[in-house]
């Protein structure tokens, strides 16, 4: 047997399969592998630099997160590089996308190690899907959205187009928005999340505002992250209260 016919053994295979399956982790294993380099993170900042781009586990068949050991090396690239460095996130994503490409990017600034080539090719699409703008034709193909639907969510303030093309938060919206339809939910009915978002976006602003305005990288760096933080907590707080609205319907 040559060594491609090995390759290509359903034994080996399976058993290529096998190790692959026990490598993956749930969120909590990676927590674990984690905490006693980066004790503050959490479950919610994880699936946050997802969010944005930054990492694409895979998937289950259910749905399930499940990360492999080149996840939890980049999971640790960008943490330490956060926690060393003070480095905006964006900063950060350019660097492992050009990474992702093939590319040998700039070092980045403080001295910061050039990060492994850790994501797929398939990964690299997601994350490039994520992440470019898209045309009105385009957010309606991907979310399955009226030109009606649309307009009413131009007309709310609930999407906004930047040059006539729309970021990741505008398909969230826009999906959301065409799911909540069908059960009867108008855009006029979500403008109530508009107003507490802008609530919460002053909240925010009138804690970290001055840092942001700092000439500092590290500074304005520290403050987007303070940010990212208590928009997250805010978003615990929110689900919290519906949840426990709702676990009462049925007493």
């Amino acid at each position: 047997m040559s060594i491609f016919d090995a390759a290509r053994s359903p034994r080996l295979e399976a058993q290529r399969h096998e190790t692959v399956r026990q490598a993956a982790l749930n969120i909590g294993e990676v927590l674990s592998e984690l905490k006693d380099e980066f004790p503050r993170v959490t479950a919610s900042k994880i699936r946050f630099l997802e969010d944005k781009g930054l990492i694409i586990p895979q998937r289950t068949s259910a749905g399930y997160r499940k990360y492999s050991s080149s996840d939890v090396s980049r999971l640790r690239f960008i943490l330490s590089v956060q926690r060393d460095q003070y480095l905006p996130l964006k900063v950060i994503k350019d660097h492992l996308d050009a990474v992702d490409r093939g590319e040998a990017p700039e070092a980045l600034p403080g001295g910061a190690p050039a990060a492994p080539q850790l994501v797929n090719s398939d990964m690299a699409e997601a994350v490039e899907r994520k992440t470019r703008l898209v045309s009105l034709s385009e957010l309606q193909g991907l979310s399955g959205a009226s030109d009606e639907l649309v307009d009413e969510l131009l007309k709310f303030g609930l999407v906004e187009a930047q040059g006539g093309l729309f970021d990741s938060n505008c398909i969230k919206v826009t999906k959301s928005a065409v799911l909540l339809a069908s059960h009867g939910v108008e855009p006029r009915h979500l403008r109530q999340f508009r107003t507490a978002a802008d609530r919460e976006f002053s909240l925010i602003e009138t804690i970290v505002g001055n840092e942001m305005r700092k000439p500092e990288v590290s500074a304005r760096a520290r403050a987007a992250e303070e940010a990212q933080e208590i928009s997250r907590q805010c978003l615990e707080i929110h689900e919290a209260l519906v949840q426990r609205a709702i676990s009462q319907l049925d007493r």
